[in-house]
């Protein structure tokens, strides 16, 4: 038997309603793939459910098909129109930030105490949280920094007290070295020499020569007048 015609409308049955969607969509899904490949076309293709779950394929992307899409649709239509379309979404914008400015302009006039008698109690008292919020965060973080400030100056003031130890040691060692130099130089100040030990006194040296030939002379009276000056002057 062949294939008979269906009819084309919504089948009541949930089962036979469920499992044709998952047919068809394998089908379609195949065919999208089919027509990208063979005919080198960009194709994009987006299916949702009854249930809401989105299927999609894409050769290149999705979101790069639907942009090119409003591209070739926004050349293809009413240049005036775009403008026009194009103008009131500006100018939509543009107010929407004038709103926002001036909101932020009224709320820093509040915060420094500025145009409040425009404001409810209400206001007022959430104005006041927000205050209480900001000095509590700013207290916490001038303790932070200065408790890092603080830590810092301990770091410093260790460095160069173990600087100073340094420079203490170098200079009690200097200064014991150098009362070793000067102990050992009165020392030897003190210490008697060697020529002052064995020296003898001139006038007993001249007296021991002159005495020697003249003790000669008056042992010997057979010595000649030359030879007593000759003994003389040895």
């Amino acid at each position: 038997m062949g294939r008979g015609k269906i009819e084309i409308k919504r089948i009541e049955n949930t089962t036979n309603r469920q499992v044709t969607f998952c047919k068809r969509r394998n089908g379609l899904l195949k065919k999208a793939y089919e027509l990208s490949v063979l005919c080198d076309a960009e194709v994009a293709l987006i299916v949702f459910s009854s249930r809401g779950r989105l299927y999609e394929y894409a050769n290149n992307s999705v979101r790069g098909t639907i942009e090119r899409y409003k591209k070739a649709c926004a050349d293809s239509s009413n240049t005036g129109s775009v403008v026009e379309a194009n103008v009131q979404f500006y100018q939509q914008e543009a107010s929407k930030l004038r709103r926002q400015i001036r909101e932020l302009q009224n709320s820093n006039r509040h915060i420094v105490g500025e145009a409040l008698s425009s404001m409810s109690l209400k206001d007022l008292k959430s104005l006041e949280t927000r205050l209480e919020k900001g000095i509590s965060r700013i207290r916490s973080k001038k303790n932070e920094m200065l408790f890092a400030e603080i830590e810092i100056m301990q770091k410093r003031e260790i460095e160069l007290q173990s600087h100073n130890n340094y420079l203490r040691a170098k200079i009690n060692e200097h200064e014991r070295i150098q009362q070793q130099q000067e102990q050992q130089q009165q020392q030897m100040s003190l210490m008697p020499t060697g020529t002052e030990c064995e020296s003898v006194p001139a006038s007993q040296s001249t007296y021991d020569r002159n005495f020697l030939p003249v003790s000669l002379m008056n042992a010997n009276h057979h010595y000649s007048r030359q030879d007593q000056t000759a003994c003389r002057l040895v």
